[in-house]
Protein backbone atom coordinates (compact mmCIF):
# COMPACT_ATOMS: atom_id res chain seq x y z
CA UNK A 1 0.00 0.00 0.00
CA UNK A 2 1.47 3.44 -1.11
CA UNK A 3 0.61 6.34 1.32
CA UNK A 4 0.07 10.18 0.65
CA UNK A 5 1.06 12.79 2.97
CA UNK A 6 -0.27 16.35 2.52
CA UNK A 7 2.10 18.98 2.60
CA UNK A 8 0.60 21.99 0.49
CA UNK A 9 -0.55 24.58 2.78
CA UNK A 10 0.43 27.42 3.52
CA UNK A 11 0.44 27.57 7.42
CA UNK A 12 -0.81 30.93 8.28
CA UNK A 13 -2.03 30.17 11.57
CA UNK A 14 1.94 29.38 12.07
CA UNK A 15 3.09 33.12 11.07
CA UNK A 16 5.08 34.27 11.23
CA UNK A 17 7.12 30.90 11.53
CA UNK A 18 6.22 29.86 8.30
CA UNK A 19 7.01 33.00 6.26
CA UNK A 20 10.35 31.52 5.60
CA UNK A 21 10.23 27.68 6.61
CA UNK A 22 7.38 25.76 5.47
CA UNK A 23 5.47 24.18 7.93
CA UNK A 24 6.31 20.54 7.53
CA UNK A 25 9.67 21.81 8.01
CA UNK A 26 9.15 23.12 11.37
CA UNK A 27 10.76 21.18 14.39
CA UNK A 28 9.18 19.14 16.82
CA UNK A 29 11.55 17.43 19.15
CA UNK A 30 14.42 17.79 17.37
CA UNK A 31 12.86 16.64 13.48
CA UNK A 32 10.53 18.34 11.11
CA UNK A 33 7.14 17.37 11.93
CA UNK A 34 6.58 15.33 8.32
CA UNK A 35 9.55 13.44 9.39
CA UNK A 36 7.73 12.01 11.99
CA UNK A 37 5.15 10.62 9.87
CA UNK A 38 7.60 9.45 7.40
CA UNK A 39 9.61 7.38 9.90
CA UNK A 40 6.23 5.91 11.36
CA UNK A 41 4.80 5.05 7.72
CA UNK A 42 8.29 3.41 7.09
CA UNK A 43 7.96 1.11 10.96
CA UNK A 44 4.64 -0.18 9.50
CA UNK A 45 6.59 -1.07 6.08
CA UNK A 46 4.58 1.74 4.06
CA UNK A 47 7.49 2.69 1.92
CA UNK A 48 6.19 3.88 -1.15
CA UNK A 49 5.09 7.60 -0.60
CA UNK A 50 3.93 10.70 -2.24
CA UNK A 51 3.55 14.02 -0.88
CA UNK A 52 2.37 17.26 -2.68
CA UNK A 53 3.87 20.39 -1.86
CA UNK A 54 2.89 24.10 -2.78
CA UNK A 55 4.03 27.14 -0.28
CA UNK A 56 7.86 26.45 -0.24
CA UNK A 57 7.76 23.02 -1.35
CA UNK A 58 11.10 23.60 -2.93
CA UNK A 59 12.29 23.56 0.47
CA UNK A 60 10.35 20.49 1.62
CA UNK A 61 11.95 18.23 -1.32
CA UNK A 62 15.19 19.51 -0.91
CA UNK A 63 15.38 18.25 2.80
CA UNK A 64 14.04 14.75 2.52
CA UNK A 65 14.74 14.42 -1.27
CA UNK A 66 13.50 10.78 -2.50
CA UNK A 67 13.11 9.87 0.59
CA UNK A 68 16.58 7.15 0.69
CA UNK A 69 18.09 8.73 4.16
CA UNK A 70 14.50 7.46 5.47
CA UNK A 71 14.32 4.10 3.98
CA UNK A 72 11.00 5.07 2.02
CA UNK A 73 10.62 6.07 -2.01
CA UNK A 74 9.24 9.60 -2.14
CA UNK A 75 7.68 10.69 -5.14
CA UNK A 76 6.44 14.93 -5.60
CA UNK A 77 3.54 16.00 -6.98
CA UNK A 78 4.05 19.51 -7.37
CA UNK A 79 1.24 22.33 -6.91
CA UNK A 80 1.30 25.70 -8.50
CA UNK A 81 -0.79 26.66 -5.37
CA UNK A 82 -2.65 25.00 -3.18
CA UNK A 83 -5.50 22.88 -4.17
CA UNK A 84 -7.01 21.75 -1.33
CA UNK A 85 -7.33 18.18 -0.04
CA UNK A 86 -9.41 17.26 -2.77
CA UNK A 87 -7.70 18.63 -5.30
CA UNK A 88 -4.30 17.48 -3.96
CA UNK A 89 -5.16 14.18 -4.32
CA UNK A 90 -6.91 14.40 -7.88
CA UNK A 91 -3.59 15.84 -8.77
CA UNK A 92 -1.52 13.08 -7.33
CA UNK A 93 -3.40 10.16 -8.72
CA UNK A 94 -1.01 8.89 -11.08
CA UNK A 95 1.71 8.67 -8.76
CA UNK A 96 -0.94 6.70 -6.58
CA UNK A 97 -1.95 4.00 -8.86
CA UNK A 98 -5.76 2.38 -8.66
CA UNK A 99 -5.18 0.56 -5.24
CA UNK A 100 -6.29 2.04 -1.77
CA UNK A 101 -4.02 4.12 -0.50
CA UNK A 102 -3.03 5.87 3.12
CA UNK A 103 -3.63 9.37 3.61
CA UNK A 104 -2.17 11.35 6.25
CA UNK A 105 -2.68 15.07 7.30
CA UNK A 106 0.93 16.98 7.11
CA UNK A 107 0.01 19.03 9.88
CA UNK A 108 -1.17 16.71 12.39
CA UNK A 109 1.34 14.49 14.91
CA UNK A 110 0.00 11.24 16.20
CA UNK A 111 1.45 7.66 17.47
CA UNK A 112 -1.06 6.23 15.41
CA UNK A 113 0.45 2.48 14.29
CA UNK A 114 -0.45 2.84 10.56
CA UNK A 115 0.37 -1.28 10.24
CA UNK A 116 -3.46 -1.60 11.17
CA UNK A 117 -5.00 0.47 8.53
CA UNK A 118 -7.28 -1.23 5.68
CA UNK A 119 -10.30 -0.65 3.63
CA UNK A 120 -13.25 -2.59 4.50
CA UNK A 121 -15.02 -4.18 1.61
CA UNK A 122 -17.23 -2.13 -0.01
CA UNK A 123 -16.35 1.00 0.99
CA UNK A 124 -14.56 4.26 -0.76
CA UNK A 125 -12.90 5.61 2.71
CA UNK A 126 -11.90 4.27 6.56
CA UNK A 127 -11.53 7.52 8.77
CA UNK A 128 -9.51 7.26 11.74
CA UNK A 129 -11.65 9.31 14.48
CA UNK A 130 -10.62 10.51 17.89
CA UNK A 131 -12.40 12.43 20.46
CA UNK A 132 -13.10 16.09 20.23
CA UNK A 133 -10.59 18.71 21.06
CA UNK A 134 -10.85 22.05 21.98
CA UNK A 135 -11.18 23.77 19.01
CA UNK A 136 -13.92 21.35 17.53
CA UNK A 137 -16.23 20.43 20.22
CA UNK A 138 -18.56 19.11 18.16
CA UNK A 139 -16.92 16.63 16.09
CA UNK A 140 -17.88 15.89 12.08
CA UNK A 141 -18.85 12.07 12.18
CA UNK A 142 -20.85 9.57 13.85
CA UNK A 143 -18.67 6.11 14.21
CA UNK A 144 -20.97 2.89 15.10
CA UNK A 145 -19.58 -0.61 14.89
CA UNK A 146 -17.17 0.59 12.49
CA UNK A 147 -20.02 2.38 10.27
CA UNK A 148 -19.06 6.07 9.69
CA UNK A 149 -22.79 8.69 9.28
CA UNK A 150 -23.10 12.43 9.04
CA UNK A 151 -24.68 13.84 12.15
CA UNK A 152 -27.81 14.79 12.32
CA UNK A 153 -30.35 16.90 14.83
CA UNK A 154 -27.58 18.11 16.84
CA UNK A 155 -25.70 14.83 17.18
CA UNK A 156 -22.19 15.37 18.81
CA UNK A 157 -19.76 13.12 16.90
CA UNK A 158 -15.84 12.34 16.54
CA UNK A 159 -13.49 14.40 14.94
CA UNK A 160 -12.21 13.10 11.94
CA UNK A 161 -8.26 12.91 13.17
CA UNK A 162 -6.51 13.56 9.48
CA UNK A 163 -5.72 9.75 8.87
CA UNK A 164 -7.51 7.72 6.40
CA UNK A 165 -7.68 4.88 3.75
CA UNK A 166 -8.67 6.24 0.50
CA UNK A 167 -9.72 4.97 -2.91
CA UNK A 168 -8.99 6.30 -5.60
CA UNK A 169 -12.54 5.82 -6.87
CA UNK A 170 -13.50 8.38 -4.63
CA UNK A 171 -11.60 11.28 -6.05
CA UNK A 172 -11.30 10.24 -9.64
CA UNK A 173 -14.50 11.27 -11.31
CA UNK A 174 -14.24 14.57 -9.64
CA UNK A 175 -12.85 17.44 -12.38
CA UNK A 176 -9.02 18.45 -11.48
CA UNK A 177 -8.84 21.64 -9.60
CA UNK A 178 -9.09 23.43 -5.93
CA UNK A 179 -11.73 21.25 -4.11
CA UNK A 180 -12.14 20.15 -0.87
CA UNK A 181 -12.47 16.35 0.01
CA UNK A 182 -14.72 16.62 2.98
CA UNK A 183 -17.54 16.89 0.95
CA UNK A 184 -16.90 13.71 -0.65
CA UNK A 185 -16.50 11.92 2.55
CA UNK A 186 -19.56 12.98 3.41
CA UNK A 187 -21.32 11.56 0.28
CA UNK A 188 -19.58 8.71 1.02
CA UNK A 189 -21.35 8.67 4.27
CA UNK A 190 -24.94 9.27 2.92
CA UNK A 191 -24.02 6.35 0.85
CA UNK A 192 -23.08 4.06 3.61
CA UNK A 193 -19.52 3.90 2.01
CA UNK A 194 -17.26 5.24 4.88
CA UNK A 195 -15.80 3.18 7.12
CA UNK A 196 -13.65 4.39 10.61
CA UNK A 197 -12.27 2.99 13.60
CA UNK A 198 -11.47 5.06 16.84
CA UNK A 199 -8.51 5.82 18.45
CA UNK A 200 -7.48 6.85 21.53
CA UNK A 201 -3.80 7.39 21.68
CA UNK A 202 -2.03 10.91 21.31
CA UNK A 203 -2.77 13.65 18.59
CA UNK A 204 -3.00 17.35 18.11
CA UNK A 205 -3.56 19.70 14.83
CA UNK A 206 -0.20 21.22 14.80
CA UNK A 207 -1.86 24.57 13.71
CA UNK A 208 -0.99 27.05 16.10
CA UNK A 209 2.36 28.03 17.47
CA UNK A 210 1.07 27.07 20.87
CA UNK A 211 0.12 23.91 19.52
CA UNK A 212 3.46 23.18 17.93
CA UNK A 213 5.15 23.63 21.76
CA UNK A 214 2.34 21.21 22.67
CA UNK A 215 3.41 18.55 19.83
CA UNK A 216 6.88 18.60 20.67
CA UNK A 217 6.26 17.90 24.71
CA UNK A 218 4.05 14.81 23.57
CA UNK A 219 6.40 13.73 21.31
CA UNK A 220 9.30 13.88 23.31
CA UNK A 221 6.95 12.29 26.15
CA UNK A 222 6.57 9.38 23.01
CA UNK A 223 10.27 9.32 22.76
CA UNK A 224 11.03 8.37 26.21
CA UNK A 225 8.50 5.82 26.16
CA UNK A 226 9.75 4.01 23.32
CA UNK A 227 7.12 4.58 20.92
Amino acid sequence: MKAMLLAAGKGERMRPLTLETPKPLLPVAGKPLLQWHIEALARAGITQLVINHAWLGDQIEAHFADGAALDVQIQWSREAEPLETGGGIRQALPLLGDQPFVLVNGDVWADFDFSRLQLPVGKLAHLVLIDNPAHNPSGDFILHEGQVTNPVGGQRGLTYSGIAVIDPALIADHAPGRFALAPLLRAAADKGLLGGEYFAGSWIDVGTPERLQQAAKIAERAACSGR
